[in-house]
Order: structure tokens, then sequence, then C-alpha cells
């Protein structure tokens, strides 16, 4: 029964955590999440909506300030047509919501960005409510040295999850601390020597794609600044959309695959590198990408987390397709593995491999 009551508390805890932010204010609130782009052009993304403001009596902290705030969180709503104005430096741009409340921004750059910096600031106001409340998100752009880009699966594929059991899954991602989320051996090594390149100081981009909802991002990137896993700079998660009405998550089946495509169509001029894991459907997924895309991806890694020979072949059948698309899709037991493969290709340096051997033994001896 104790471990019921504190599993209730977290989930309560975690469905409320965006109406902490506030401070209890009510109106019109506007909730960015981190944007990405080029010197080009920029993609922000968020939500608008209406909210009741926390009672003077009801002081933030506690059961019953957590349930006004659950309260607070349930009659919100999604604010039709607002005008939301951005600004990046001398950029400037508006942008309406849709019937739900959402705004996806894609904003053609006029300036120079500063060279030396790889995050820039960006302001956003609701301009078409008198009782909006400011706020300001940041974007991230590649630097000029980028020459490939690293997009990664996060559940079962850098850390522990159980993705094929659905309970271990809810149970570590809504209860586990940062601290106690496991990642796989040799994955903080890994995916250091895929950031610093052969070169070791490329600073490749780092994308990673979870099926979480954005309530676990503070988790999730504390955990990769635990284990010093590059974290370089984007988490797409997913807007899970609960309510009274519709208390279970919206589908993702297509949420790996737009934010690839996405990215793909941003960045034209690089190639790509795909991680994932095999208890999912990250090899179908990214073999379809490949041949949509010829030439984009240089090698798919598909860390190996079950014991199913059916599954192996079918992964095989879709090896084959790739090779013949021009890529490579590699079913790896280890960190190890995906390691030597990388620096055979130039992907990583010497030193980068022998680090994730040796992380990996570390970690194995543990």
């Amino acid at each position: 029964m104790t471990k019921l009551v504190h599993f209730t508390k977290k989930l309560v805890r975690i469905f409320i955590r965006p109406m902490r932010g506030d401070k209890g204010e009510g109106g019109v609130i506007v909730h960015p999440y981190r944007g990405y782009g080029s010197h080009s052009e920029a993609f922000i993304m968020g939500r608008v909506f209406r909210q009741p403001g926390r009672l003077a009596g009801w002081k933030q902290g506690g059961v019953a300030s957590d349930l006004v705030d659950v309260a607070r969180r349930v009659v919100r709503h999604g604010v039709r047509d607002a005008r939301v104005d951005i600004r990046l430096g001398a950029t400037h741009a508006t942008v309406t919501t849709d019937r739900d409340g959402y705004f996806h921004a894609h904003i053609d750059i006029t300036h120079t960005l500063p060279a030396d910096a790889i995050w820039h600031s960006v302001k956003l106001q609701v301009v078409s409510e008198d009782d909006a409340i400011s706020t300001e998100t940041e974007i991230y752009i590649p630097p000029a040295s980028t020459d490939l880009i690293v997009i990664s699966d996060i559940d079962d594929t850098v850390m522990y999850t159980g993705v094929a059991n659905k309970l271990k899954m809810l149970y570590r991602l809504f209860m586990e601390k940062a601290d106690r989320r496991t990642a796989f051996p040799g994955v903080s090594a890994l995916y250091r020597a895929l950031y610093g390149g052969a070169e070791e100081n490329r600073k490749r981009p780092m994308l990673y794609v979870s099926r979480g909802p954005w309530a676990i991002y503070e988790v999730l990137e504390t955990f990769f600044n635990l284990n010093h896993i590059p974290v370089g700079p984007i988490l797409f998660l997913r807007e899970w959309g609960m309510t009274i009405k519709r208390p279970w998550p919206r589908k993702a089946q297509d949420h790996k695959s737009d934010v690839i495509n996405n990215m793909l169509a941003l960045y034209d001029t690089l190639p790509f590198i795909l991680i994932g894991d095999s208890g999912q459907r990250d090899p179908e997924v990214y073999t379809e990408i490949v041949k949509a895309h010829p030439d984009r991806v240089r090698a798919i890694y598909i860390r190996k987390v079950d014991n199913d020979p059916e599954r192996d072949a079918a992964i095989e059948v879709l090896a084959h397709e790739v090779r013949e698309a021009g890529c490579e899709l590699i079913l790896a037991h280890d960190s190890v593995s995906m390691a030597e493969h990388a620096l055979s290709k130039g992907y990583i340096s010497e030193e980068g491999c022998e680090a994730v051997r040796e992380d990996t033994r570390q970690q194995q001896q543990q």
C-alpha cells in the first residue's frame, strides 16, 4: 500500500509539473519546447493555453496544493487562433495556434547570428490576449564544423526502460530517480566518441528521441548529465495530451519517423547515423528512412535487447534491404560492436573506441 501511495503521488507531481513553472499565475500561458535550426531557418514549437490561477491561500507545496494544481491543469484548455509573437534577435515572426492551442513555427532567419554561439535565445509573447504571460526559450544551431548528425532512440537504447515489459517501463519511467536509471555499458563513452568524431573535436549534434512525455524532460536531462552523455542538445519528446476525457497518451507510431524526416530536410547537406534497439520498430522505421532518402544515412546501429531468433531473422532481412540502398545496418550485442564498426568507417577515433571498450569492461565488472 505504501508503494502504491508513493507511486500515485509521483504520478500526480509529474502530471502537475508544468503548473509549477507558472508560480500559481493564471491567464494565458505560452509553453515552448526547445527549438532547433540552421543559420537560415529555425523551428520552434509549443502550446498556448488558458488556466486559472492558484488562490492566495494555497501556497506551493503539500498534498492540498498538489490537488489544486491537478484541478488547474484539468480545467486549462488550449487557446485556438492565438497569435504568438516570436523574436530571435532581429528576426521577427508571428504564428497562429491550431484548434488545440499548438503552434509550429518555421521561421526564415533574416539576420546574421553570432558564429561563436550554438544556443540562441528566443522571446515569445501572445499578442492577441491581454492577460498573456511572456516567456523565453532557446534554439540550437550546429557549428559550421559539423560533418555528421547522430539521432538516437533513448528507451532501451541509451538506458534500460524495459520496453518489452510495459509495466516495468512505466515503473522506471515514473518511479526511478535519474541517478537510479541505468545506462547500458559503454554508452557514455560511445556517445562521447561519436560527439567528438575521428578528430575528437567535432561537437556533432546528438539528437535524442523518446516516446516519453515532456513531463520527464528534466529527469532525462539529469540522467544524461550524471552519466556524462552529451545531451547535445535536443530531446524530442511527446505531448501526451492526457485529460479527464482521454486519460491515455496519444499514439506515437509516426513520432520518430516525423522527427528524422524533419531533421533530414533541415540539415539537407549533412549525413546521419541512426541508433535504436530491436525491442520496438526502430529497424523497420530506419529502413524506410534509408529507402526514402538514399545516401543520407551512413549507418544504422540496432542494440539487441531480446533473445528472439525470429526477430533476429527479420532484422537480417532489413539489413539486406539497407545494404542494397547503400547503407549498413548493424545488429549489435553491445556498445563495443557499434564502436568498432564506427572506427572502421572513420566515424570515431581509436582513442574513442578504446574508451568504449574500457567503459564496458568496468561497468560489466560492477
